[in-house]
């Protein structure tokens, strides 16, 4: 039985990739590191930002890290007024909650800016739980970050639906034990099926909440 669902933030509530690219390479020309997009897509797989910040810049210490982090922060809110929710979440979310079924984000990305998109989209109050990169040590794909949505939720892994659309993501829902969809409408597809998937749809428009409890039955 389906009693909980999980979310990722970035490309699964929010389109948000491409605000994410153009900050990243806005930060990294200041710190005089030149990257190509395929540099970037390094940035797209779920990672915590202190790990993201270390493949670029090498070894910084816990301090230069913090400075760091909140300098990409303040770039990313600049590039990130116009983000959008992916199409049809809202309905969704209304037909879950409408159902009893507890919600959560566990996302890579850092507590406030979680927050901040969640509260600013008028999104947070359908989510009993948010976790985020701060809360754990290691990021994606190791299961942690689900582990500690599945405790926070007091729900069974098994009783769970994970949504993500990122590799590492959909590998570490599946080491946890949770069932997982992923969000993808590109070339990603088939290695999100490689990784696991039990099945993929391009937005939230095109599912139905009695299909998602289908694969609890």
């Amino acid at each position: 039985m389906l009693r909980a669902v999980i979310f990722d933030m970035d490309g699964v509530i929010v389109d948000s990739h491409p605000a994410h690219k153009k900050a990243w390479q806005k930060f990294l020309e200041l710190q005089n590191r030149t990257v190509s997009n395929e540099d970037l897509n390094f940035i797209m797989e779920g990672r915590k930002r202190e790990e993201i910040l270390r493949h670029f810049l090498g070894e910084v210490s816990d301090e230069q890290l913090n400075i760091l982090g909140h300098q990409k922060e303040e770039i990313f809110r600049e590039e990130a007024v116009d983000v959008k929710v992916i199409e049809g979440l809202c309905d969704f979310l209304q037909k879950l909650a409408e159902a009893e079924i507890r919600l959560a984000v566990a996302s890579s990305g850092s507590s406030g800016r979680v927050n901040d998109i969640l509260n600013s989209l008028s999104l947070r109050r359908y989510f009993q739980v948010v976790v985020t990169g701060d809360q754990v040590i290691y990021g994606k794909p190791d299961p942690a970050i689900f582990r500690l949505t599945c405790e926070y939720l007091g729900v069974q892994p098994s009783e769970i639906l994970v949504f993500e659309d990122s590799v590492s993501g959909v590998r570490a829902a599946k080491s946890a034990g949770i069932r997982c969809i992923g969000v993808a409408s590109n070339g990603v597809i088939p290695a999100l099926l490689e990784a696991g998937a039990d099945q993929i749809v391009p937005d939230f428009i095109h599912i139905q909440l009695e299909e998602v409890q289908s694969l609890f039955h």
